[in-house]
């Protein structure tokens, strides 16, 4: 359950609520000699304005493969390239491009909502199987699957929250 919550925030992270943030890139691969590569680790990324991120490959060979990759991913930037780095100018967001991003974000908090009921039903499945062999009495499984019922409660309200922050993020700024 943990493991869900985590990857949400990961998630989240890299959806682009208005700031210019390096972890924006971390979804964005490249073919570095014949592997697929995220651009932080063929790049450096920093961001020296608020709007704007600068990459700086160690390979100048890579700015096309970089600038390429941004084009196609799903960020909906446009590169530009000087020739020795790429500068990334981060619009500001529209209103119908906010509701979409609040969208993505409750989706992806449905998508880690069901993952923690999956452990939660996989956790009930392995107490029934206890109760079943004769390892565990009746009373034991009901009072860890109502402690089960409480972990999984807890990870929910913490995917609300980490979305809901989200949320708030994108219409503010």
């Amino acid at each position: 359950m943990d493991k869900a919550v985590h990857a949400l925030r990961r998630e989240l992270v890299s959806v682009r609520a208005g700031r210019a943030s390096a972890s924006m890139l971390d979804r964005v691969v490249v073919e570095y000699y014949g592997s697929q590569m995220p651009v932080n680790q063929v790049a450096t990324v920093n961001s020296p304005e608020p709007r704007q991120l600068v990459i700086q490959p160690w390979d100048k060979g890579m700015l096309t493969e970089i600038e390429r990759a941004i084009q196609k991913s799903d960020l909906g930037l446009n590169p530009m390239n000087d020739g020795s780095v790429i500068r990334l100018v981060i619009p500001p967001l529209t209103e119908q491009r906010r509701q979409e991003l609040v969208k993505l974000v409750k989706k992806m908090a449905e998508e880690s909502r069901v993952a923690v009921r999956n452990v939660r039903r996989d956790a009930n499945d392995e107490l029934k199987k206890l109760e079943k062999t004769g390892d565990a009495s009746e009373d034991e499984v009901r009072r860890a699957s109502d402690k089960v019922q409480a972990l999984t409660d807890r990870f929910v309200g913490e995917v609300d929250k980490a979305a809901s922050a989200k949320e708030q993020e994108i219409l503010e700024v």
